[in-house]
């Protein structure tokens, strides 16, 4: 194909990219941005084969690993859906440290130098950059992986001294990227590589669960300016845009769950809270009294409300309550209650899971209030029943000011007239915190398995 129509073929490919994230910035519009970009991705794969000389190897690659996506996706839990993000960063990050060594070792294949000519300084800098990204990201994503999994425990993993150590560490990386800039040579690209692989592990061990909501947004950034730096090394434009997409994007998405958090960027990257910090926080042995009830008591409560706004959070997901929850919800419909459900900006394991997890159960798009809009709306409220959720909901955040989460804006429930908590136990969420709304008078906990309890309050209400 001419290098122009490739160059209008990428161009279109990238106009699709951006329309596709203009969709997913709604409810409504996000199936429509899904299937451009899919169209955007496949104009591009289609386009790249049309320049290859090795369409085989190629169509073999893209016929395995397209195998290997459809049976994943067909298995998946929307609970595991957070640690298969962080495992397809890894992937992407792996892949473009893969794609840097593969290019200093045949610069010629690749395009970017002559045969019996040296790396030109411009592709060594980006040959650094993407390299070190792609690494971090790789092995930082393989942490977070094991810390939403459960495989590592949320609790921040940290030692003395661990933040002058990825400081000295990150200062002998750059060092032998600047190395390897002046004189291209194997030890110091592998040196560099392999600190970077060290420091994206260092990096994110110390976060705790409460933070990894900022973590994977993080790490989605990462993944695409690591693409994007090989975008400009493989002189490849239409890489270079969607990696920059991927990148901004995930960069703003950081910013808003850190505001969503009140913490800064920086305090999360170097260390985050949900551990040792937020033991002092779990009543300091004194006995707390609370009053439970069944899931009949829920029913009647909420049958007999005008209004009822519904917290999901993770355990939510985890009990795949989301369908029993919609036909509750229009159980009470039916009955003239008015139903919305509050969404936190950092509920779940990840930006937008509770959004997903309520789409896929049709909970109508209406009925789903972000945090902002909703806030205003507890203290008229008759109901709010909180379901898997406890730290989004904690009012220490509002009235504690040696709380880890004091200062991060909140779904304030405890304003509504009658707070329902549905938990297995009264143990602490996944920042580790007590929350003092389970303790209120106007609190009444309903213990047990999410489903098995909305679906005992379906039968009642019924």
């Amino acid at each position: 194909m001419p290098a122009n129509y490739v160059a209008l073929a990428y161009l279109g490919a990238a106009i699709l990219f951006i329309l596709a994230l203009k969709g997913l910035s709604s409810p409504v519009s996000a199936r429509r941005g899904n299937m451009l970009g899919m169209a955007g991705m496949a104009i591009a794969v289609l386009t790249t084969l049309t320049v290859t000389h090795n369409i085989a190897a190629i169509l073999l690659a893209i016929l395995v690993g397209g195998n290997i996506g459809w049976f994943i996706a067909r298995r998946i839990q929307m609970t595991a859906m957070p640690e298969l993000v962080a495992a397809m960063h890894s992937l992407v990050g792996l892949a473009a440290v893969l794609i840097a060594m593969s290019a200093f070792n045949n610069p010629v294949a690749y395009g970017i130098a002559r045969a019996g000519e040296a790396l030109h300084a411009s592709n060594r800098i980006e040959l650094f950059i993407g390299t070190f990204i792609g690494a971090i990201t790789f092995t930082g994503s393989i942490i977070a992986f094991g810390k939403l999994s459960g495989k590592l425990g949320s609790k921040p993993l940290s030692f003395k001294g661990q933040h002058w150590l990825n400081l000295a560490l990150g200062v002998v990386m750059i060092g032998f990227g600047v190395a390897f800039c002046l004189v291209p040579s194997w030890t110091p690209f592998l040196i560099m590589t392999a600190i970077a692989l060290a420091l994206g592990i260092l990096l994110i061990m110390p976060i705790g669960g409460a933070d990894m909501p900022v973590v994977v947004s993080m790490l989605n950034s990462y993944s695409g300016w690591a693409a994007a730096g090989i975008g400009f090394t493989l002189n490849n434009n239409m890489l270079i845009i969607a990696g920059s997409l991927v990148g901004s994007s995930g960069a703003i998405l950081s910013y808003i769950m850190c505001k969503a958090m009140n913490r800064a960027f920086f305090n999360v990257i170097l260390g985050g809270f949900g551990g040792e910090a937020a033991a002092a926080d779990l009543g300091d042995g004194v006995q707390k009294t609370y009053r439970s009830g069944s899931a009949e008591d829920a029913a009647f409560l909420m049958g007999n409300a005008d209004s009822v706004i519904i917290v999901p959070g993770y355990g939510l997901a985890v009990a795949r309550a989301q369908h029993a929850i919609n036909e509750m919800s229009k159980l009470l419909t039916e009955k003239g209650v008015k139903v919305r459900y509050a969404i936190h900006p950092v509920a779940g394991r990840m930006p937008g899971h509770m959004n997903v997890l309520l789409a896929e159960a049709e909970v109508p798009y209406e009925q789903v209030v972000e945090m902002d809009e909703i806030n205003n709306e507890f203290a008229d409220t008759d109901v709010v029943l909180v379901i898997g959720a406890n730290d989004v909901v904690n009012p220490a955040a509002k009235n504690d000011k040696s709380s880890p989460i004091y200062g991060m804006p909140i779904l304030e429930a405890h304003k509504a007239r009658t707070v329902l908590v549905v938990k297995r136990s009264m143990a602490t969420g996944y920042a580790g915190l007590d929350n003092e709304l389970f303790y209120m008078d106007k609190t009444m906990m309903v213990f047990g398995d999410a489903k098995k309890v909305v679906e005992d309050i379906i039968k009642s209400i019924a």
